[in-house]
């Protein structure tokens, strides 16, 4: 019974991959053709299948926490770096998301 199991995660795991590499892929489509409303409800529908299924987003794939606006460098997110942290401003909401950079200095 476990196995069988297991084969259905596997596909689950699959198909919910597969949708939200389609759904990031339309959101950042709708927002360069000037349709942020869309952009917004396809990373929320991605988001939606990430909660169900409990797989993760897409690694290179930035969005904004606050107002769910996928960012892109130079359209809508500015990128700084300052001391030892890259500093995001989301452009839609102004949200600011700070990570630190230590270890990658160190090498």
């Amino acid at each position: 019974m476990s196995g069988k199991r297991l084969r259905n995660r596997k596909k689950i795991e699959d198909i919910a991959n597969e949708r939200i590499g389609i759904l990031t892929g339309l959101s950042v489509r709708a927002l360069m053709s000037g349709r942020p409303d869309r952009a917004v409800r396809y990373v929320d529908l991605s988001l939606r299948i990430c909660g169900k299924t409990k797989v993760s987003m897409p690694e290179g794939f930035a969005f904004c926490k606050e107002c769910k606006m996928p960012l892109i460098p130079g359209v809508n997110q500015r990128v700084r770096v300052c001391r030892e942290r890259v500093i995001s401003t989301c452009g839609n909401c102004g949200h600011i998301k700070r990570i630190p950079y230590i270890r990658e200095k160190r090498t």
